[in-house]
């Protein structure tokens, strides 16, 4: 179970040597459990067995029960309404340690598809949902989590320094809606806001991503308005619920 939840727990896929190391386990216990578990399809192997990320068949399990969660619920028409009105792909994230889960994806109905999936784990620091997120966090929560942060570079506009994310940061907390400008992946630009529970906090985020050749000319009009109005709508929507609100959803 460890061996699993460490490579659910990180931002890009992991390989035996580093599963070692963060296990502590010998080696040939670490390859067993492995095997095991891509036998069960509870684990993916990349090319050649390098690489580890979570399998089919333990993201299908996850889906179901996100399929059924509250969160979700409480945000389908919302997010359907949001794709409609921008004609372009939404997730819905939620925290999880030091990065942001997708626990839905609605697609653009544009027959180009992008590569993210329900289950998938993404940076805090290099994605829109990631960045809404921290951004709505209390001082005293936000500031820990930072010191501890890692900032791997997925592309050339990733913010790998910590002052510069820290400035990021309060420009988003001050706008109220958080930018990925190719930051995790060459071509596509995203546009995120938070989703707060009954007290205010953030319990979740959304984000609207386009490729940046069909970006609209006026992206805060045409993406950002509708999407904190989305967010607005399923805010209230939990204050509003008593069994959703009484745990903040999380």
């Amino acid at each position: 179970m460890h061996v699993l939840q460490l490579v659910a727990d990180a931002t890009e896929p992991l390989n035996i040597g580093a599963l070692v190391k963060a296990s502590g386990y010998p080696r040939p216990t670490v390859h067993r459990i492995v095997a095991a578990l891509v036998a069960e399809r509870l684990l993916a192997e990349g090319e050649r067995g390098a690489l580890l990320a979570l399998g089919p068949r333990l993201i299908q399990l996850a889906s179901r029960s996100w399929g059924r969660s509250d969160l979700r619920l409480a945000a389908v028409d919302e997010l359907k309404r949001l794709r409609d009105l921008t004609g372009e792909t939404v997730h819905l994230a939620v925290p999880n340690g030091k990065a942001m889960v997708y626990i839905e994806k609605l697609e653009s109905p544009s027959a180009v598809r992008m590569a993210s999936r329900i289950g998938t784990s993404v940076a805090l620091h290099a994605t829109a949902v990631g960045k809404a997120y921290m951004a709505a966090l209390e001082p005293a929560v936000l500031g820990p989590l930072l010191q501890g942060l890692p900032l791997p570079r997925y592309t050339g506009n990733t913010l790998v320094k910590l002052p510069e994310l820290r400035k990021q940061l309060q420009v988003t907390r001050d706008r109220g809606w958080s930018v990925d400008a190719e930051e995790h992946e060459a071509g596509i630009f995203c546009y995120g806001a938070v989703i707060r529970g009954s007290r205010g906090l953030p319990v979740a985020a959304i984000s609207v991503s386009t490729l940046m050749f069909r970006q609209k000319a006026d992206p805060e009009g045409a993406y950002v308005a509708p999407l904190l109005q989305a967010c607005r709508v399923i805010s209230g929507r939990i204050a509003e619920t008593p069994s959703l609100s009484a745990a903040d959803i999380l």
